[in-house]
This record gives C-alpha cells, sequence and structure tokens, in this order.
C-alpha cells in the first residue's frame, strides 16, 4: 500500500469511472436519438459505484446498465427524450468537476504537507 493509497482517493477515482461511464451512456442515447428502435440507456449510479468499490469491472455491458422504463416510446419505437438527457448530461458534468475539484484538493493537501515537511 502507498502513501497516496488512501480510501478516499481510491473511492473519488472509481466514483470519476462511473461518471465517465454514466456520460458514455447518455452521449450514446443523444447520438441514438433518430434511431429507430433505440431505447435509452442508463446505469444504477450507486450500484455500479458499490461494484467499482468492491473491485468489481464496471464497464460498457455491465449488468447495471439497463434500458430505461417509463418513457415516451415514439412511433418508430425510439424512447430518447432530448430534454431528459440534456438534464442528466448536465447533471453528470456537474458531479464529475465537483469530484474533480475534491480530488485536486486531496493532492493539493498532499503537496503542502511534503513542501511542510521538507
Amino acid at each position: 500500500m502507498s502513501w497516496l493509497d488512501t480510501a478516499q482517493l481510491h473511492l473519488l477515482e472509481k466514483y470519476l469511472d462511473v461518471s465517465s461511464l454514466r456520460q458514455t451512456l447518455v452521449s450514446s442515447n443523444l447520438a441514438n436519438i433518430d434511431t429507430p428502435g433505440y431505447h435509452a440507456r442508463d446505469v444504477d449510479f450507486r450500484g455500479e459505484l458499490a461494484r467499482a468499490m468492491n473491485g468489481m469491472d464496471t464497464g460498457w455491458e455491465s449488468p447495471l446498465v439497463k434500458p430505461v422504463g417509463g418513457l415516451v416510446e415514439r412511433p418508430d419505437g425510439n424512447n430518447v427524450s432530448a430534454d431528459r438527457e440534456g438534464l442528466l448530461l448536465a447533471g453528470v458534468q456537474l458531479e464529475y468537476k465537483a469530484a474533480a475539484a475534491i480530488l485536486r484538493s486531496e493532492f493539493a493537501q498532499l503537496s503542502t504537507a511534503i513542501r511542510e515537511g521538507q
């Protein structure tokens, strides 16, 4: 275990990984907004984060990536809503930025500790 391998840094790393997966899914949904028969997909964020924390792989075909139910389906069979996906994308970006800011703060504290220890 290295001095950088803290529980908080590990959690932040996994949080960023799962956020990236969710952003990929939302972007894919938006890219397929005009694809007949395409159904929006999303991830169980908490479940996927728990899997990541337990060392299980989080990937595109994860069991926790699933079609989104309850959305209005158009006559072509597509149920992607640009409004829903846009809101999700904005939320995911804010969450990612917040986690990245916390990570930067952690490294700034480590840097300060190193400088003051000299």
